[in-house]
């Protein structure tokens, strides 16, 4: 079975892994803020505080942003359910924003029209989340615009796209956004195995963050309520969570770094022969903004499902017989049975699951080879025609 992702561990990644092994700090060393100072220079951002996961990074982001009962956080409903549960771990009501049928990322029309209505009813989000579907940026200039207009936060969750770009700067500068997020999950772009990174230009965002991220605990004296006992001492300020990134991970994260640039660059080039040879086929293939540049995290293509003689779930099925591991990304959140209690249900956003009635991921990633992608190619066309 061709898989829709895989991670690549290459000798130079065991020995920075085993290095860690071997030396007196398997986690809470050198090696963390290292990783940490990697991924913001390269994204051109002040600050970066790593955790255990992407989840866990849009969990401390928002509680730096205040998020709590009785707020409003708007996100797309493709997405993978992190990006919404996030808010709902801090009390507050989640909302959706339809997504463009083009790019598939939170449409900036359905964002006006919402925020406009939320403005009369008095109930505009205190924060806003949009998602970086498959790596290609959203038109974070314009949701920049309507933030400053309407009084919002913006998380930009990048789980899905380290090394992408966006108006020639990198994903990550948080030149649009309040803090920004990645996942180095194993079909991400770069892996920690698990683990995650938040980055920000706000020193007082990043230290909150922290603090979230090891139990609320400070052993800053100026943020202490009374004179220290000791150097040993301690104080939890907060309700934090054990959110650590342990240096063995951020090891295999510093190599995993120093490749980013071939890595997507590779995926580019497998993108780019998807796009040849499956142009002629009743399909709509990923588009791109000239303002963007795409990490390919995912290829996902749209059957037009009115000009092929299979279904959408004859096709998928077809593709998982000939060893092509699929998938689907993403089940709207709203039609989660979970989602069902805050009144949401189908129909609310119909961009939304008109995309997940057509869609299916094919496999990409760094060391696909072209043979494997062949067999992907010629067995789509086979199924299709």
């Amino acid at each position: 079975m061709i898989p829709y992702g895989r991670q690549e561990i290459t000798d130079a990644d065991i020995e920075a892994v085993v290095s860690v092994l071997k030396s007196d700090y398997l986690t809470q060393g050198p090696k963390v803020p290292e990783f940490e100072q990697a991924v913001t220079d390269y994204c051109g951002a002040e600050h970066g505080v790593a955790v255990n996961s992407g989840t866990s990074a849009l969990h401390v982001a928002c509680l730096a942003l205040g998020v709590t009962g009785g707020d409003i956080v708007w996100t797309t409903p493709i997405t993978f359910v992190a990006s919404s549960n996030c808010a709902l771990y801090c009390g507050a009501k989640i909302d959706f924003v339809d997504i463009d049928p083009l790019t598939a990322n939170m449409s900036i029309a359905a964002l006006k029209t919402k925020l406009q209505l939320a403005a009369e009813q008095k109930k505009l989000p205190k924060v806003v989340i949009p998602v970086h579907l498959c790596g290609h940026s959203c038109k974070m200039d314009e949701i920049k615009v309507l933030s400053e207009q309407y009084g919002f936060s913006v998380i930009e969750d990048a789980c899905h796209a380290l090394g992408g770009r966006y108006q020639d700067s990198p994903i990550g500068c948080c030149r649009y956004s309040d803090i920004t997020v990645f996942s180095f999950h194993p079909v991400k772009i770069i892996t920690t195995a698990e683990g995650g990174m938040a980055v920000t230009n706000s020193a007082g965002l990043a230290g909150k963050m922290m603090s979230y991220r090891s139990h609320g605990i400070t052993r800053d004296p100026d943020k202490m309520t009374h004179e220290i006992d000791g150097p040993w001492y301690y104080q939890q300020i907060d309700l934090g969570y054990n959110y650590r990134l342990t240096d063995i991970q951020a090891a295999l994260g510093i190599s995993q770094l120093s490749r980013l640039d071939d890595v997507v660059a590779r995926r580019h080039r497998l993108a780019d022969r998807y796009n040849v040879f499956l142009q002629d086929l009743p399909l709509l293939l990923p588009y791109q903004m000239p303002s963007s540049f795409s990490s390919f995290h995912l290829y996902v293509i749209r059957l037009q499902v009115d000009q092929i003689r299979l279904s959408h779930n004859e096709v998928f099925d077809a593709l998982r017989h000939a060893g092509i591991g699929v998938n689907i990304h993403y089940i709207p959140v709203h039609t989660q049975p979970y989602y069902q209690q805050y009144g949401f249900r189908t129909g609310d956003f119909p961009e939304a699951e008109k995309y997940y009635e057509e869609v299916i991921t094919l496999p990409l990633y760094h060391h696909l080879t072209e043979e494997e992608q062949d067999k992907v190619i010629n067995s789509l066309r086979d199924i299709i025609k």
